[in-house]
């Protein structure tokens, strides 16, 4: 489903245009107005509202519609999503159609571009930076405690190393045993 025929725009349409288009066709095919009209015409038009409102929610969005255009010109990409989609009677459960997301299968070298893309879209998330961050503060922070404590251990025990110092406090356990 190309989002942008759906709407009836072309890819260099600006927001403004996105949201007239979608209001347009919105009030058009919204179930409400055809609660009174056959099966048949409220199943077409309710699934041309799902169209319609998956469409506006991907190319309102900065991030998706370019995530969308990107898939998009790879038509390996686009044809094999819609294949796992119909072939596996695939919806979101948000009432929105056909969904969003990466397709399963496939292979070659357009295959490992998409997982190379997922992985890179992953690690510049922010959630993950901020994991990262935490993690590399984490280990900063052992690494210094660390050091610290082995720098306290020289200033108060100087020319012992800690397993000479562990011999003998078993050494005086020892003794104290024998009293």
């Amino acid at each position: 489903m190309d989002h942008y025929k759906v709407l009836g725009l072309t890819k260099s349409a600006s927001k403004e245009e996105i949201k007239q288009a979608f209001r347009k066709l919105a009030m058009e095919f919204h179930p409400d107005k055809h609660a009174h009209s056959s099966n048949q015409l409220k199943e077409n038009a309710t699934f041309k509202f799902k169209q319609v409102s998956e469409a506006y929610e991907i190319l309102i969005d900065d991030r998706k519609r370019a995530d969308y255009n990107i898939k998009c010109n790879n038509s390996e990409y686009y044809n094999q999503r819609n294949q796992y989609y119909y072939q596996n009677g695939y919806r979101n459960t948000y009432g929105y159609g056909y969904g969003y997301g990466y397709s399963r299968g496939g292979g070659g070298s357009a295959s490992i571009v998409n997982k190379f893309e997922m992985v890179l879209r992953f690690m510049t998330t922010r959630a993950f930076l901020l994991n990262a961050a935490l993690a590399g503060v984490l280990l900063g922070a052992t690494y210094v405690i660390d050091a610290g404590g082995e720098a306290l251990w020289k200033m108060q025990n100087s020319g012992k190393s800690f397993e000479e110092a562990m011999e003998s406090v078993e050494k005086a356990k020892a003794f104290d045993d024998k009293r």
